[in-house]
């Protein structure tokens, strides 16, 4: 296993390369006051400057205050221009426009992507207006999981901490906060959560990711079988739901972006794995 160290090291050499590679300066990402990304965007400051990150705040109508409070102190610690643009108005116009066609039916996962796609229309825009590039800020847990919305939050033109497990992304939050508070203690500590319906919580669909990432390591990294009794300390049944999940998740991989490759074991393609050398 790498140190985060090394893992820092690799990501901002790879976006430095990649960016470089494009042609592009500038790095723009969507700020949800979560870990995942605070980390990309100090990640992705260290590689290309402070001047050239620019985070936008998408909060929505199932976004906490503390949400909002956090990515506002990350921007004011780490020095990051942002705007914030609520997408509460268009929400509710796509879910009125849509309710006769959907036959009045009661809100679900529709609902929940329709915002994670609003907030990729608007990333994408600024990038196109502005001339930056996307960062996407998922996970290797949430990849794994299939916890993610295909042209919603897996949209961008990389992939910065895809091969990258979510208790691996706690310790690189670590590692940035090792000279200072550039992470706001309160966005490390606080319980996951994509925020898309009232008091969702990561663990609501996935085992908590102490619990999760062993599973997923000893499947994914040391090819072991969900048969295996000791596999993550999870016992057979659950290591076999988190396998089932993987596999049923493994064919979004073919639509995201390039991913910045860390272990020997990405879930995306070959041809999607970037690998420089730091």
């Amino acid at each position: 296993m790498k140190t985060s160290e090394e893992i820092y090291n690799i990501l901002t050499h790879g976006i430095r390369q990649f960016f470089h590679e494009a042609g592009k300066e500038k790095a723009v990402l969507g700020l949800s006051g979560g870990i995942d990304s605070a980390v990309v965007a100090c990640l992705a400051q260290d590689a290309l400057g402070k001047e050239n990150v620019h985070g936008l705040m998408m909060p929505g109508p199932y976004s906490t205050v503390h949400s909002l409070t956090d990515a506002l102190k990350l921007c004011t610690l780490s020095e990051i221009a942002y705007n914030i643009i609520p997408i509460d108005p268009i929400f509710h116009k796509f879910v009125r426009e849509l309710a006769p066609v959907f036959d009045h039916a009661p809100h679900d996962v529709t609902e929940e992507n329709i915002q994670a796609r609003i907030r990729a229309v608007l990333l994408m825009a600024y990038s196109n207006k502005k001339g930056h590039l996307v960062l996407n800020t998922s996970n290797k847990s949430e990849l794994a999981m299939g916890y993610g919305t295909l042209y919603g939050d897996l949209v961008g033109a990389l992939m910065v901490i895809g091969d990258i497990y979510k208790t691996d992304v706690y310790d690189l939050a670590a590692y940035l906060n090792r000279d200072g508070e550039r992470i706001p203690a309160h966005t490390i500590n606080k319980e996951p959560s994509a925020e898309l319906h009232i008091d969702q919580k990561d663990s609501d669909t996935m085992p908590e990711y102490d619990e999760l990432d062993p599973i997923l390591y000893g499947l994914i990294e040391e090819g072991r079988s969900a048969n295996d009794t000791t596999l993550g300390g999870g016992g057979t049944e659950k290591a076999a739901w988190v396998a089932r999940k993987v596999k049923q998740s493994a064919f979004k991989g073919h639509q995201l972006p390039p991913l910045l490759a860390v272990t020997d074991h990405p879930l995306l393609p070959e041809y999607k794995c970037l690998r420089y050398n730091s």
